[in-house]
């Protein structure tokens, strides 16, 4: 069973899984330039603003991590959230955890007020790409300027 546990990031399991995430990151990046490593300020994943949070398995221990965030009102009125740091350990790939772990991510959004999440990825993670369309998300034009990123996603929220 998958269980969720909000933490700040720089609570040492999650700064953990994140520095798990940009080493693999940086050792796979298919850039010349490199991955650009950027640890999250903890005061925007606080509820409201936002919420991190770690995954726990009954049988693998913890597995992973992601966050959401509020970023400004869009201009058509919209809340904002983006979705950061989606990570799980290669024990927990292709056993379905991604996409509880981003379900869970976008309630948690729209409990904070969230009308849409948007999110950056690289062309690289062809899996988790798969994971965003296959769970509703569009392409949309880039909303922030992301060295690491080349493909923007953005999905409306149930009301």
């Amino acid at each position: 069973m998958v269980t969720f546990r909000e933490l700040r990031v720089n609570d040492d399991v999650a700064h953990a899984l994140l520095a798990e995430y940009f080493a693999e990151r940086e050792a796979t990046f298919p850039s010349a330039g490199g991955y650009r490593t950027t640890f999250p300020a903890a005061d925007q994943f606080e509820p409201p603003r936002g919420v991190f949070l770690v995954v726990d398995d009954d049988d693998r221990g913890v597995v992973g991590c992601g966050g959401i965030r509020r970023l400004e009102e869009g201009p058509d009125g919209t809340t904002l959230f983006e979705v950061k740091h989606l990570y799980l350990r290669p024990s927990a790939r292709g056993l379905g955890v991604g996409r509880i772990l981003l379900a869970e991510l976008e309630r948690r959004a729209a409990s904070f007020g969230a009308t849409d999440v948007v999110l950056d990825t690289n062309a690289s993670l062809a899996a988790a790409g798969g994971l965003y369309r296959s769970s509703g998300y569009r392409d949309i034009e880039p909303y922030n300027d992301n060295p690491n990123a080349t493909n923007w996603y953005g999905k409306t929220l149930a009301p």
